[in-house]
């Protein structure tokens, strides 16, 4: 079989994509793959992003270009279409990912207390029926990092948390824990955000 490959009209190209004929896939890469790059790069954060969106879109031209119909669009126009919807299904998958910013470590939280007193006063049993009032799972942390004194990687690896949900749970818990004994002492929990 002879190495060159003919394109007899326009909408020639992804037809033999769909009928499996050998490199037109390449060649389809190489008419089409500026096209769909630049329009990756108007929805894409990152490079890594915007070459994700074009082998989305290549893949799914592979797919689907048996679906093209050239008395409805020119092969352009499809090509076109098609990698601006994998583009704004990737944008909107990407918008939807939680942003996590790294909390501190649990032993760099300041203990703010508008009563010095309220700190050493608690006793130990206060501190260990306050930490009954936890969400079990956040329970089972701090007895891992506290008791056993796990440090955050050791307890996402005992555990298959994330360390984003590991580090939330550790804050959260000390300050709902700081909160139940300042009730406990007649103290108001402060709402420094609140002012």
């Amino acid at each position: 079989m002879s190495g060159q490959f003919q394109i007899e009209s326009d909408g020639s190209l992804l037809q033999q994509v769909a009928q499996g004929t050998e490199r037109a896939m390449e060649h389809c890469l190489t008419k089409y793959g500026g096209l769909v790059w630049s329009i990756a790069q108007r929805y894409a954060k990152n490079r890594s992003s915007a070459e994700d969106i074009v082998q989305e879109t290549f893949t799914d031209l592979w797919k689907s270009a048996g679906r093209y119909d050239p008395s409805v669009a020119t092969e352009i126009t499809f090509v076109g279409m098609l990698a601006r919807r994998r583009a704004i299904d990737f944008a909107r998958k990407e918008s939807r990912q939680p942003i996590l910013e790294p909390l501190p470590d649990a032993e760099s939280l300041p203990h703010v207390s508008p009563e010095p007193s309220a700190a050493l006063s608690c006793e130990s049993q206060d501190v260990r029926d306050a930490l009954k009032q936890l969400p079990e799972e956040t329970q089972q942390i701090f007895s891992l990092h506290f008791d056993e004194g796990m440090t955050h990687p050791e307890i996402v690896e005992k555990t298959g948390l994330p360390l984003g949900t590991v580090k939330t749970r550790l804050r959260r818990g000390l300050i709902d824990v700081r909160n139940i004994l300042h009730r406990l002492e007649g103290v108001q929990p402060s709402l420094s955000s609140a002012r």
